[in-house]
């Protein structure tokens, strides 16, 4: 039970609340020793004739004020607190300041002074803004030189402490240091590729060193060190790839029209059918294509191949837009193959009155067999390909015209059928589907193929590199061919291997399926390698795109092991996220010999190796909760947490607890609660030796304090088989039934409020500087494309989570102050060797 509220907490927490308070901080700040402190300045604040109401961030400001200005008069407390009013100051740091400056300046107060010192108003040309990182990194330069690029983090992040550099965006500052280092020290992929090839042959040396055992590494288990995107452009498949205008042209004056419009530039494309969602594999397609021109300085476009309506949906068309976007890019351009339908249509009448393609009504089976039936046997041509030129034109509108059902008659490409490749068998250009389109309605009932389509649209465009995966090389002969057969100009194709993840399916059909017969829970279900599931798993895209990139980029296919993905998004996870304690599965302790109103803050970092996330205020009281796996009813040697006889320590807690008893649930047999000593002398405690290391460590939460957790969603492998694509239609009967479970009634510590709101605002600064550098470049600015997910932790000893949409949080004021939480396991600590076994 949590400790009676005296009335003096009550009547204080219920001032704080008619201040705009929840009622769980209410009574949190009631119990606070600065309690006092903070009643006397709200009550002064309002006292003041010309104050007007403070809203929740501003009294959360406020409690700051009172809490870190004891030191300082009511006058100076006041002085703050209208600056705070007024919205001079708006941020904790900025109240830091200004308790500082006020505890170190006698009145009166130079407001010009204080406003400075406090970042109010601030402003900083570019100029200005370079001078300045200068000479911050000129004082440092002993540090700076030592660690060159593999500093940069550290010494960017003490930066952002320093005055007055600590009141420039973010992103402006890093990206004035990054250039700042570049002159000292090169191009960071430059100096990443020196220090990868410096590890490299110091594993050579290790391997050379070693006296027996197999010289054989595995090249798939884990991930290579941390690599910039951009390594995958400088060097291997795409370091190789041909500048513009070197890809040969049969007709040069095109080549000579497509410079005069690109200006020399790189142009690519991602070309998606928006016939379903995109997976884990398209994230290759993406990185590469718009990485690809954005390391050249150049542009990508988003087009979509929308050229089948009868498979076509908005969804689509909206998810893929809001994936890209996801991952950090912003097309150049968003178009439709579709854009272009009269133009390709006048082209196909260009290629009949060439001489180069004809109408047929041979049907499917009739093709087939020109092409040699399913026993490869010899080819002939079709009975139409001879047909009049008049005729086939004729034939072709009546097509348009609606006079044909589908099926009854295609417009095939006059090719060559004795070719030893397949798309260079008279392949069809258009054919009757009689559907309306989502973007032309009725206007069309003929559809041009992708065959037809795709290389044209690419010369539309001005395409320089086509890049696209090696299930498309054959198909480059005939992409080739149709640009000249029509004297457009011809990009150049180039083809590398696709990424296929170890225990993924990616088939739409197979994902269909899953769908639909409520195998799992949706598109976006996180034990699929859908993007849109990725995204809800709370997968960062900056893990995706290093893991993309860690891979390489060449001709091959590979079967890539899921854990090496997995260990990519824990080493990106694990110095981005905060530290929470979450108890999964509660068990109640009791502290005996502290009193039922002891109540202490234990101060500790949200991240152990980084500062600038700061740190929270943990409550610690005579009521905890620890996870029932962190008790045995029977002590072992092999067992370091608590049990009979066991003394251990709580993680941030000043002191140790020690076992006392436990109580069993004689139904079930179930322990339901541990009786326990806090080893404070002050309060009963052993008086332990000053270097007492407990040989165990477990994670905790104040139960009073505790947030309850609505749901927690653990995920495992969706099937057992490392390729389940493999299996064919059997890969229904591979599923792991136990890939999902529920958890219910576990619990966080409070500061998760403080992670949410931090979460939630740094998320909404990203989008923000996104759509200043689109208002810049003169572009369309992307909305926001994340959601709940961008809330991530780690929960000490358990695994990384993060929060699902199906979360409710309660807002007060624009600020998150609570709400029904459902976390997603985004990935274990470290790797589980039983995964899918």
């Amino acid at each position: 039970m949590p400790p009676k509220v005296s009335p003096e907490v009550e009547h204080l927490a219920a001032f704080f609340a008619q201040c705009g308070l929840s009622d769980q901080r209410s009574l949190e700040t009631a119990r606070s020793k600065t309690a006092p402190l903070a009643h006397r300045l709200l009550q002064l604040a309002h006292a003041d004739s010309h104050s007007h109401s403070l809203d929740d961030k501003q009294i959360t400001l406020a409690l700051q004020i009172a809490k870190d200005a004891n030191s300082l008069s009511d006058d100076q407390r006041l002085f703050i607190l209208d600056a705070v009013r007024d919205r001079r100051l708006a941020k904790s740091d900025q109240v830091a300041a200004a308790i500082k400056y006020l505890g170190s300046h006698p009145q009166p107060i130079d407001t010009d002074d204080f406003n400075q010192a406090c970042g109010v108003g601030f402003s900083i040309t570019p100029a200005e803004l370079d001078s300045r990182v200068r000479a911050y990194l000129s004082d440092k330069a002993d540090e700076v030189n030592k660690l060159g690029w593999t500093g940069f983090s550290k010494v960017s992040g003490l930066m952002r402490q320093a005055d007055p550099l600590r009141w420039v965006a973010p992103l402006d500052l890093k990206a004035a240091a990054e250039a700042v280092y570049a002159e000292l020290f090169g191009s960071r992929e430059d100096a990443k590729l020196k220090a990868q090839a410096a590890a490299d042959q110091a594993k050579k040396d290790a391997k050379a060193a070693t006296a027996g055992g197999s010289t054989k590494a595995s090249t798939s288990a884990v991930p290579l060190a941390a690599e910039s995107p951009d390594d995958m452009f400088a060097q291997g498949w795409l370091s190789r790839l041909h500048k513009p205008g070197e890809n040969e042209q049969k007709f040069p004056e095109r080549m000579k029209e497509h410079l005069e419009w690109t200006k020399g530039k790189v142009f690519t494309r991602f070309p998606p059918e928006p016939n379903g969602f995109l997976h884990i594999g398209h994230s290759k397609a993406i990185a590469v294509n718009f990485g690809f021109a954005k390391y050249h300085k150049g542009h990508c476009y988003l087009r979509y191949d929308d050229t089948n309506p009868e498979a076509e949906e908005q969804v689509y068309f909206d998810k893929i837009l809001e994936n890209v976007r996801w991952l950090g890019y912003e097309p150049y351009q968003v178009t439709h193959s579709s854009d272009h339908f009269a133009e390709l249509y006048d082209l196909a009448c260009l290629l009949i009155k060439k001489g180069l393609a004809y109408t047929s009504d041979d049907t499917a089976e009739e093709i087939a067999a020109q092409r040699g039936g399913k026993d490869h046997g010899p080819r002939h041509e079709s009975k139409d390909r001879s047909k009049p030129v008049a005729q086939s034109l004729a034939e072709f509108a009546d097509m348009r015209a609606g006079k044909y059902k589908p099926g009854e008659m295609v417009l095939r490409m006059k090719q060559d059928m004795a070719s030893s490749n397949p798309t260079m068998w008279d392949i069809i250009a258009y054919r009757v589907l009689g559907k309306p389109h989502h973007r032309t309605g009725t206007e069309w009932c003929i559809y041009p193929t992708y065959d037809f389509t795709h290389c044209l649209c690419d010369s539309f465009e001005n395409i320089s590199h086509s890049l696209c995966t090696t299930e498309f090389i054959g198909a480059r002969t005939a992409y080739e061919w149709l640009c000249d057969a029509l004297e457009v100009y011809k990009p150049r194709q180039s083809e590398y291997g696709r990424l296929t993840l170890e225990g993924a399916i990616t088939s739409k059909r197979k994902l269909l399926k899953l769908v639909k017969e409520g195998h799992v829970n949706g598109w976006d279900d996180p034990r699929l390698y859908t993007l849109v599931a990725l995204k809800r798993r709370g997968v960062p895209p900056a893990a995706i795109i290093s893991f993309v990139s860690n891979l390489g980029v060449s001709t091959s296919a590979s079967l890539v092991q899921l854990q090496r993905f997995e260990q990519t998004v824990r080493a990106h996870l694990e110095m981005t996220t905060p530290r929470l304690n979450l108890v999964l599965r509660p068990l109640r302790v009791t502290l005996e010999n502290l009193p039922a109103d002891f109540a202490l803050s234990v101060d500790k970092p949200l991240h152990p190796k980084d500062p600038s996330m700061g740190s929270i205020q943990a409550p610690f009281s005579r009521e905890l909760v620890i996870d029932q796996d962190d008790f045995r009813a029977e002590a072992s040697r092999d067992f370091f947490r608590l049990a009979p006889g066991a003394t251990v320590g709580l993680l941030n807690a000043p002191r140790p607890v020690t076992y006392v008893s436990h109580e069993v649930d004689p139904a079930t047999g179930v322990v339901t609660h541990v009786v326990c000593r806090y080893e404070d002398e002050t309060h009963g405690g052993q008086a332990l030796p000053p270097n007492f290391k407990p040989k165990g460590w477990i994670h905790w939460v104040s139960a009073p304090h505790a947030v309850p957790v609505r749901e927690a969603r653990l995920f495992r492998r969706l099937f057992k088989s490392d390729n389940p694509g493999a299996l064919g239609d059997a890969y229904l009967s591979d599923l792991d039934p136990h890939s999902l479970e529920l958890v219910r009634g576990a619990v966080v510590e409070p500061a998760v409020w403080r992670v949410v709101r931090d979460s939630l605002a740094r998320a909404r600064d990203v989008v923000r500087a996104r759509q200043d550098e689109a208002e810049r470049n003169g572009t369309e600015a992307p909305p926001s494309v994340d959601g709940l997910e961008v809330v991530r932790f780690q929960a000490n000893r358990v695994a990384y989570f993060c929060l699902d949409g199906d979360s409710a949080l309660r807002e007060e004021s624009g600020e998150v102050e609570g709400g029904d939480l459902v976390l997603n396991l985004i990935a274990n600590l470290k790797e589980d060797k039983l995964k899918g076994k």
